[in-house]
């Protein structure tokens, strides 16, 4: 796939290829990366590490500190927020019959990066909870965003669980090197997505960091460009999607789901 045709929309399109997949993943592990380390710098809080946040929640109310249980809990409730957000728009377009169900909530994703951009004017702590709310809000869109898309076979805004594969697929090829009679064999397409995605978050935390430094906020403006610029041309054109058969993969997530 060339770079026209990827800035026409195509990784967004209801229909995709396993390529075009592998490259939205790895696109959007390094937006995620890079807001994730930009938004620690600029907050003092990861923001895609929901697990962390349940960990601190559970932690402080066993001790009673009510305001770090309270911030623990905000961060949750606004990528949860996120997350059904972007299935509320998904499902909308879908009722709609529209070719535009991911590009929708990828580009509100890139527009609320641009507002983040400006959340350097929040001084006060109350602006920026405010902050911290909308980028986790933000990460739990983006993270609903790819699993929908890819029939929950990609996530994108932490790592463990690509990690865990990862070792997994290893120990699958150690076990079928060492027993070649067992017809155990690694995934070699999944391990190949998982080290790109790995590799893409990798590198999106440096941009972030370093972008942070030499931006401050204003580091979320390049990311808001990427996602704006695979979603809206998909957004300009087209209109009723064809007839085709559900890109989800697991029985239970209907197009009402």
């Amino acid at each position: 796939m060339t770079l026209r045709q990827s800035v026409r929309g195509r990784l967004v399109h209801p229909e995709r290829s396993e390529a075009e997949d592998r490259q939205l993943a790895v696109v959007l592990a390094a937006v995620a990366g890079a807001a994730n380390a930009g938004g620690f710098f600029a907050l003092g809080q990861y923001t895609s590490h929901m697990t962390g946040y349940l960990a601190q929640l559970a932690d402080n109310l066993a001790i009673l500190n009510l305001w770090i249980s309270f911030v623990s809990l905000l961060a949750l409730a606004a990528f949860i927020a996120g997350a059904a957000f972007s299935a509320i728009l998904i499902n909308w377009a879908r009722t709609r019959h529209s070719q535009h169900q991911y590009a929708l909530p990828i580009a509100v994703q890139g527009c609320f990066l641009i507002c983040f951009s400006w959340g350097w004017i929040f001084t006060s702590e109350a602006g920026r909870l405010f902050s911290l709310a909308c980028l986790c809000f933000i990460m739990g869109m983006q993270n609903a965003t790819i699993t929908k898309l890819s029939g929950a076979r990609i996530r994108t805004t932490h790592a463990t669980g690509m990690v865990t594969d990862i070792g997994i697929e290893l120990g699958r090829t150690v076990f079928g090197t060492l027993q070649p009679g067992s017809g155990v064999r690694a995934d070699r397409r999944k391990l190949s997505i998982l080290v790109l995605q790995v590799t893409g978050f990798l590198a999106g935390g440096v941009v972030g960091a370093v972008g942070y430094g030499a931006m401050g906020f204003y580091f979320s403006l390049p990311l808001a460009a990427v996602l704006l610029t695979i979603s809206v041309p998909a957004l300009l054109t087209g209109g009723a999607a064809p007839p085709r058969k559900t890109v989800e993969r697991p029985p239970g997530d209907s197009p009402a789901g």
